[in-house]
């Protein structure tokens, strides 16, 4: 009995043994990986440190104490507004993160509607246009478009005047009237025909009509060179 009760407090002092032996083990184990990671620490910290002077050995003729001092000086004060700055730049980035659908959206929108320009004859008739656009400006010089500019108002003015439904309508007429002419001169035309024709109501008429238009243009001629003078 005794000798059983000396083998069970033997296994328990060995048991401690073990564990103790264990924890050493741990420790020394521990300081290793705690020497190993000083040394790994001194070595970045040498290398940061010689970074640091060569880098300094640049900019030091440039770079006084001072200067130094005043910009950690000025950022402690400015804190609060570098903080914010951050901040805003965090929203920011929230914003892009939420935007992105919107914009994707856009953009497929936008594409569509380039497809529908397309698909309608936009982009053709801008490229057409653009031809015409060549052809003017290789087509006239700079003092033709100075004086298409110096009188843009008169030009603008004619225009008015010839889509007015009442001038439309008549020029409308005369381009019918010269479509349907189906006109046949004889090789021998004398006087006395001439003077016959002249005889007729459509030809009095007519001369009626000319004589009466040119007499209204140069009344308005006139008009215009007095209100210039």
């Amino acid at each position: 009995m005794e000798e059983k009760n000396l083998q069970m407090q033997i296994d328990e002092i060995n048991r401690k043994l073990d564990i103790i032996v264990e924890e050493i083990e741990l420790q020394k184990r521990h300081r290793r990986e705690m020497e190993d990671l000083k040394e790994d620490l001194m070595r970045v910290g040498k290398d940061v440190y010689d970074s640091t002077i060569l880098e300094l050995e640049e900019v030091h003729d440039h770079i006084k104490t001072g200067d130094m001092l005043h910009l950690f000086k000025k950022i402690l004060r400015n804190v609060n507004n570098i903080t914010k700055t951050f901040e805003q730049l965090e929203n920011f980035k929230d914003f892009i993160q939420n935007f992105a659908p919107v914009s994707r959206e856009l953009f497929l929108d936008f594409m569509n509607k380039l497809n529908e320009y397309d698909k309608k004859g936009y982009f053709e008739f801008a490229k057409e246009f653009t031809k015409i656009s060549d052809n003017v400006v290789t087509s006239f010089t700079v003092k033709d478009v100075k004086n298409f500019g110096d009188n843009i108002a008169a030009i603008l003015d004619t225009i008015k005047n010839l889509t007015q439904p009442d001038m439309l309508h008549a020029l409308n007429n005369a381009v019918n009237v010269y479509k349907n002419l189906d006109i046949e001169i004889s090789e021998k035309v004398s006087i006395f025909s001439l003077m016959k024709e002249l005889n007729t109501p459509e030809v009095k008429k007519g001369l009626s009509f000319g004589i009466k238009f040119l007499k209204n243009i140069a009344q308005s001629q006139e008009k215009s060179l007095t209100i210039k003078k």
